[in-house]
């Protein structure tokens, strides 16, 4: 008889939630280094998100979902006229930011893109701050918003290390849902005990596949789904404060819960304890629109363009060596269809730099990809896995995201071999980096705002005292059109 009746007693919550709640709510960071990268992250996403709005495949899924809908404390989406609701501001946010593949990412079992939970943030801290000050509290600081950033980027990056969602076909966005309904269950006044609950409508909500983004079906999902998980966290976090309830077994329940149902019957794995590791060791795409574990092939592509530009038709074959991970997510042949394939194209990435010299976001576009010389250099290309590479790819003392470019040529020469273990945004070049992060904010500020306006902007975001001590809506204020 009791083969069929199963036990309802309502067990404690899984650990993986309450350790999370318990960070969320009681964690001091302390870390001067966490805060200064947090301010560079910050201006980064935002410029990412700027330069987005030029490339209407994006703008077109801006906006309320009604068209004329007006928000009581509306939050501002940065570079437009936009006054949203939390929900939708979350999406756009998120969308932007992400669009152009040009924000800064973290690379472990699993990989991702920890600015991508600003989106909610923001605007749940515009929406949030808007509503205090009408109350006659006091609103929302940027102090809080970086406190935030760097709570979302450890909880999203530390649930990486150890636990690979690409191999079991899950898209790492789940991340962003999970560490994005943390922080702003918070935000919104919540309880540890509202965390959990929210946290575990987080984990049994059900999980984007990765189809989007591999050959043969990637597309420009990719470049909404982290505002769509985004948006979602924010929708979540906003019911369980309404008073809905949550499931303190939502990992761990026999059959039912994430881990037996997505997650092959494996247990999450948290090995290192949550503090400011993730944002102290960030990696910022500092000057190239490419998928991370190219960054390095890109570099070393450009080193070699003076050699080959002249010499394109003597070209024999061309050997790309890399991580394992590259071979598994962006190593194609065959047709490109569309700029979100191309941005996740290695070959295409080496290509572009060998012909042109450089490599940005036109360059992912339907006009540019119409030379043919691209996909001549395409079909010579030969992508081989270097063990060293895989294995410091994964060491915690180094994650180097290594790359190897080599030429040869008909005659029987060869270039030599180009060898670039760590790109530009990782932390070991964090000082030649800086200077080029915030020329690249200026840039991106002045696709969107005329000068005066991006110098006021730049300096309050370069001024690490004054922009924590800025109130959220008025910081949002400053960035609407």
């Amino acid at each position: 008889m009791s083969a069929n009746v199963e036990a309802n007693v309502r067990p404690k919550p899984d650990p993986v939630l309450v350790d999370i709640a318990d960070y969320v709510c009681d964690y001091k960071i302390d870390s001067r280094e966490a805060y200064h990268t947090a301010r560079y992250c910050l201006m980064d996403s935002l410029g990412c998100g700027l330069l987005a709005l030029r490339f209407p495949e994006c703008t077109k899924h801006l906006g309320p979902l009604v068209p004329g809908t007006l928000v009581p404390c509306g939050v501002r989406v940065p570079g437009t006229q936009l006054l949203l609701d939390p929900v939708k501001a979350a999406w756009d946010i998120g969308a932007c930011i992400r669009w152009l593949d040009y924000n800064d990412t973290w690379l472990a079992a699993e990989w991702g893109h920890p600015s991508d939970n600003l989106g909610a943030i923001l605007a749940v801290a515009d929406h949030v701050s808007q509503q205090r000050v009408g109350q006659g509290k006091p609103g929302l600081s940027m102090r809080e918003v970086l406190t935030y950033m760097i709570k979302a980027h450890e909880i999203q990056g530390i649930l990486a290390l150890e636990n690979s969602f690409n191999r079991v076909g899950l898209d790492h966005v789940l991340l962003v849902k999970v560490a994005s309904t943390a922080v702003v269950t918070h935000m919104l006044g919540g309880t540890k005990a509202q965390i959990i609950d929210a946290l575990s409508q987080a984990w049994v909500d059900g999980q984007s596949l990765r189809t989007y983004r591999h050959a043969p079906n990637a597309g420009s999902r990719k470049s909404w789904a982290s505002g769509d998980a985004a948006s979602r966290a924010v929708r979540l976090a906003m019911l369980t404060m309404t008073g809905e309830m949550g499931y303190p077994s939502a990992l761990s329940a026999p059959r039912w819960g994430f881990c037996d149902v997505l997650f092959e019957g494996k247990r999450l794995q948290v090995t290192r304890p949550y503090a400011s590791y993730v944002m102290e060791n960030i990696l910022f795409k500092v000057a190239y629109p490419a998928e991370f574990h190219a960054q390095t092939a890109v570099e070393c592509a450009l080193m070699l363009h003076p050699q080959v530009q002249t010499r394109l038709e003597e070209i024999a074959k061309i050997v790309l060596s890399t991580q394992e991970s590259a071979l598994r997510i962006i190593s194609k042949r065959g047709p490109l269809h569309n700029p979100a394939d191309r941005d996740h194209c290695l070959q295409y990435m080496v290509a572009i730099p060998l012909l042109y010299g450089s490599l940005s976001a036109e360059h992912y576009e339907d006009a540019v990809a119409a030379d043919p010389r691209i996909d001549a250099l395409r079909a010579k290309m030969r992508v081989e896995e270097d063990k060293g590479y895989s294995e410091d790819y994964l060491d915690p003392q180094k994650r180097s995201i290594a790359n190897a470019v080599q030429i040869f040529f008909k005659d029987g020469s060869a270039t030599e071999k180009v060898e670039v273990h760590y790109p530009l945004g990782h932390r070991r070049r964090r000082a030649e980096a800086i200077p080029l992060l915030e020329s690249k904010f200026r840039h991106n500020l002045a696709s969107r705002f005329a000068a005066k306006r991006s110098g006021e902007i730049f300096d309050l975001c370069h001024r690490q005292t004054r922009l924590e001590n800025t109130l959220v809506h008025e910081f949002m204020a400053l960035l609407y059109v």
